[in-house]
């Protein structure tokens, strides 16, 4: 019979039955805190599980050793991913009793009748809140807004009085109110439930609201666009007007299209819907559809269309964009949307290796999805296996990736990255294939790799007149769509100096014209020291000065799973083998612990007597 101490485990001698808490071996070395006992174990069952590392088991077979056993056998298949849709939990339907009247009487203080919250089906009750446990208990006074689609329970997001949040654990995300607009022409999204409520009461049905507020991604709208939006002649977008709504509400003008959208304007003395309809009723927020107005002119815009970016501008200043989190190269260079990005390099200097690299990092750090058009990485099973390398630290073979880490980054290719094999490599096919990818899936940048491998259309054009062409309609490709467009493009051949050695190529060496160099937004030379066993990262232009400026970034190039680190002479490379992934998972779930035991207790707290519902 296996013991706690076998794996590390130390219990409190005398201790044999109940619930307690102790240091995790997995990952208290690595802790700055080294007195929080993250580790729960249950004496009784014998199990445990860490809320830091996420590290669990029991004193049978963990899971990890059942897993890990099974992978040693010779029949074993990792499981294949996009066959089968993901398993949720749901939320056991209760019967629906009466509101009570403290409730009934703060949404009627909203402008929110009986008939609206029965209609849309919310219900009251008393819940468990994270944000509460120090309360005894930690249940509170709740009101609960229902989620269903076709008909069926599917979530269930619970408000406490003072605007404490918790949808239902495993469940799945999805708009509220979305079996309303199925088949209707028109419909409504807002960025809360109560202002989906405020629109019902006004007499429009065909609303929705996002389940997660501003802020948060839009990735579950990848199942919902084809059956309920694809058929919409006008989208209202009816979202606050604070910064996180506006980013909102371009991001569903991007996936949406703008050409059938019309943003609602609450007012200057109203920030939503509610409020709207509190401060002057039904009938004037029922203008504010009427008024709100259509797709401009192609190409006219006024100062309103970008007054928050402008006003943003003028308060903080121009701000830096994104980067891939390499200390070196970031003090040079950083990424925004709407760009041109153009990466040359000799042949054998790791072009499509560090464009490879751009896409995983900036995918973990910010979540962006890839479409790739890259003929030269083919077949595409090739290419996969490279990214798989750099999101998971290992060399890609069964020896060496763990069935279970195999599942998990075939799981996050199949989410966020595209792979583009059309009957033609013509640039309209790509960017039609690129704007359907915008639509449905939401990607962030288009990857051409290389130039060369386009479908030749000149025609009777000079070829330097026919590269400003396509230059010019990738720019306006990004620029119209909010996508960083990445262009790889081969130099001429090198030319040795009078040393021997092989100077680095510059964006003016790009075979067929220097607009390669005078229409990028940013350009950037990749350059393999083969003496010296090091990359050149080479910032050769940067368009905008906030977002970086010339100068070079050098490298080495780890060959068991195809990532750049950093180098300097004088140090040794660190090199980073970690799983990003579950990196990633790591620290997802200890912000979620940490936001969970978020101290109320330099807040007022309301007493039962004082929260409204």
């Amino acid at each position: 019979m296996r013991d706690y101490s076998d794996y590390g485990i130390l219990i409190p001698s005398g201790k044999r039955h109940g619930n307690l808490k102790c240091l995790c071996p997995q990952c208290h070395d690595k802790r700055t805190d080294k007195h929080d006992k993250s580790l729960s174990v249950n004496l009784d069952k014998g199990v445990w599980n860490c809320h830091y590392c996420g590290w669990s088991g029991s004193l049978g077979y963990t899971d990890n050793e059942k897993r890990e056993w099974m992978e040693r056998q010779p029949w074993y298949r990792p499981p294949r991913v996009g066959k089968e849709k993901p398993k949720y939990s749901r939320p056991q339907p209760r019967a629906q009793a009466p509101m009570g009247e403290r409730p009934l009487a703060w949404f009627a203080g909203r402008g929110i009748s009986r008939q609206t919250l029965e209609a849309m089906r919310v219900t009251d009750g008393v819940e468990w809140m994270p944000q509460k446990e120090k309360r005894p208990s930690g249940r509170v006074n709740t009101v609960q807004f229902n989620f269903y689609r076709s008909g069926e329970l599917v979530n269930i997001k619970y408000r406490s009085g003072d605007k404490a949040f918790r949808l239902c654990k495993g469940a799945e995300l999805i708009p509220y109110n979305i079996d309303a607009i199925k088949g209707t022409p028109e419909c409504i999204i807002t960025e809360g439930e109560i202002d989906a409520l405020s629109f019902h009461e006004a007499g429009r049905h065909d609303v929705v609201s996002v389940p997660n507020g501003a802020g948060s991604n839009l990735d579950y709208l990848d199942d919902f666009i084809e059956e309920y939006f694809d058929d919409k002649e006008t989208i209202y977008i009816a979202v606050d007007t604070d910064t996180k709504g506006v980013e909102l509400r371009d991001e569903l003008l991007r996936r949406f299209g703008p050409e059938r959208c019309r943003v609602v304007d609450f007012g200057e003395d109203c920030k939503d819907a509610n409020e709207h309809l509190i401060a002057h009723g039904a009938e004037s927020l029922l203008r504010c559809l009427a008024d709100a107005p259509e797709t401009k002119a192609e190409g006219v815009f006024t100062v309103s269309d970008f007054e928050v970016s402008l006003d943003a501008i003028y308060e903080h200043g121009m701000q830096k964009g994104v980067t891939i989190g390499h200390e070196n190269i970031d003090r040079l260079i950083s990424f925004e949307t709407r760009r041109l990005c153009l990466v040359t390099g000799y042949p054998g200097s790791g072009k499509s290796e560090f464009i490879d690299e751009m896409a995983e990092r900036l995918n973990i750090r910010y979540g962006w999805r890839f479409a790739y058009f890259s003929p030269e990485n083919a077949p595409l099973a090739y290419h996969a296996g490279k990214l798989i390398e750099k999101f998971t630290g290992k060399k890609f073979s069964r020896k060496t990736l763990p069935g279970e880490e195999y599942v998990q980054v075939k799981e996050r290719l199949e989410r966020d990255f595209f792979f583009l094999s059309p009957p033609d490599y013509r640039v309209d096919t790509i960017l039609e294939k690129a704007r359907y990818l915008v639509r449905r899936r939401g990607i962030r940048a288009l990857v051409i790799d290389p130039y060369n491998r386009l479908e030749d259309e000149r025609g009777g054009m000079r070829e330097t007149d026919y590269i400003s062409r396509l230059l010019d309609r990738l720019t306006n490709f990004a620029q119209q769509h909010d996508v960083l467009v990445i262009l790889m493009a081969h130099p001429t051949k090198p030319v040795r100096n009078k040393e021997g050695k092989t100077d680095p190529p510059t964006l003016y060496d790009i075979s067929g014209s220097a607009h390669f160099f005078n229409k990028a937004d940013f350009g950037i030379v990749v350059h393999r020291d083969r003496l010296n066993g090091t990359v050149e990262i080479r910032v050769d232009k940067v368009k905008f000065r906030h977002l970086g400026s010339p100068g070079v970034a050098t490298m080495k190039y780890n060959l068991d799973n195809g990532r750049y680190v950093p180098y300097y002479p004088d140090q040794t490379p660190k090199w980073d083998n970690d799983n990003h992934i579950m990196e990633e998972e790591r620290k997802r779930r200890q912000e979620a612990w940490e936001a969970a035991r978020f101290d109320f207790g330099s807040l007022t707290e309301l007493s039962d007597e004082e929260i409204p519902f």
